[in-house]
């Protein structure tokens, strides 16, 4: 099938920035600490291109969002609600639309 998809920018990989934040502009610094933040978690049990609960459990703690222990059924719900595709993982696609659509909820006013 083909796409009918028109780009109006290249294509960005951020697996080749050098992640050097203070240089870049603002949006690019974020788009690649997302890029940063999840290559730091992911691939610790097995691909590095997904995460698997326990690594999502991790990231949430380490990077101030778990809120301290969490009961198993809490972080399964949790889980269970990013992967959107039910493959068992969560991607960087479902993880960049949880930051997002937390991004969101955070600055409500």
């Amino acid at each position: 099938m083909l796409s009918s998809q028109i780009f109006l920018f290249p294509p960005l990989d951020l697996h080749k920035c050098s992640y050097n934040f203070a240089n870049m502009p603002g949006l690019t610094n974020a788009m690649a600490l997302l890029r940063a933040t999840f290559d730091k978690y992911a691939g610790k049990e097995g691909d590095k291109e997904t995460l698997t609960k326990t690594e999502l459990s991790d990231l949430l703690k380490s990077e101030g969002l778990g809120g301290g222990a969490a009961k198993k059924e809490e972080v399964d719900k949790f889980f269970n609600a990013l992967d959107n595709d039910k493959d068992g993982v969560v991607d960087f696609q479902e993880y960049v639309t949880f930051v997002a659509a937390l991004t969101v909820i955070c600055n409500q006013k």
